[in-house]
């Protein structure tokens, strides 16, 4: 059995993780730990906070108590508002605090896209606009072209957790472009662990979500590959890409 750690915000869209271990179906279990969320704002002062290594860190020793082999902080916003090297430095922290190999939500978004091979991307983030430009910014330092960014400006998780599969399909079709190879959906608050294929059926084209990405990279970590198509061509590319960076 291989067991993948996750350290998650507070409580919106959790339900997502067993959802995909049971679509992974094999021998994988997801751990998840939540950690403090502090104030529920996509702002960048809350984010952060929410994002500190004191926070981080208060999860790891749940974590570790799991047998975990690697963890992934399952936050995009808590993780891309610390910029590229920030962001860098985030990781390293809670891979020395775990004792485990480490990463987060919005590295694993570089990876995915990556192991797609979409070279422009299109963003429809639930965030305000300024929460938004950063994953933009982000994920252009990654050297990925952002050919259309789409906000909804919603303020709380609590908010985006309430969102079903009419809302995030409204968000995905509102936030695609012609030229993207790849549309993505950045904030693990929102639930698409049933709807990445309905999501791929409608656009015609690879869908990345949160807290699918999230998984895959936990996998990643841990070199297992599985094939699992209703959680979207990320995963029916094999063999996994062991992406150096991080």
């Amino acid at each position: 059995m291989t067991a993948l750690g996750f350290l998650y915000p507070g409580h919106s869209a959790e339900d997502d993780y067993p959802r995909i271990e049971q679509l992974l179906g094999s021998d994988i279990r997801l751990q998840v730990v939540h950690t403090d969320i502090g104030e529920d704002a996509h702002r960048v002062d809350a984010l952060l906070e929410m994002g500190s290594p004191a926070r981080l860190a208060a999860g790891v020793e749940e974590l570790r108590l799991t047998g975990a082999e690697a963890v992934v902080w399952a936050c995009t916003s808590g993780s891309f508002v610390f910029g590229w090297e920030g962001a860098h430095g985030q990781v390293r922290a809670l891979a020395r605090s775990a004792g485990l190999p480490a990463s987060s939500t919005s590295f694993a978004f570089v990876h995915a896209v990556r192991e797609l091979g979409a070279g422009r991307v299109a963003v429809a983030a639930t965030y305000p606009e300024e929460v938004a430009g950063h994953f933009a910014a982000f994920l252009k330092a990654a050297g990925t072209e952002v050919v259309s960014l789409r906000s909804s400006g919603i303020v709380t998780a609590a908010e985006v957790g309430t969102w079903g599969l009419d809302e995030v399909l409204a968000l995905a079709r509102a936030g695609d472009h012609p030229d993207a190879q790849a549309v993505l959906l950045p904030d693990t608050a929102l639930h698409t662990a049933a709807h990445v294929h309905d999501l791929e059926a409608a656009l015609g084209k690879p869908v990345l979500t949160a807290n699918q990405v999230t998984v895959w990279e936990a996998l990643r970590l841990a070199t297992r590959r599985v094939n699992a198509p209703r959680l979207g061509a990320l995963f029916t590319k094999e063999p996994l890409v062991q992406s150096p960076g991080t």
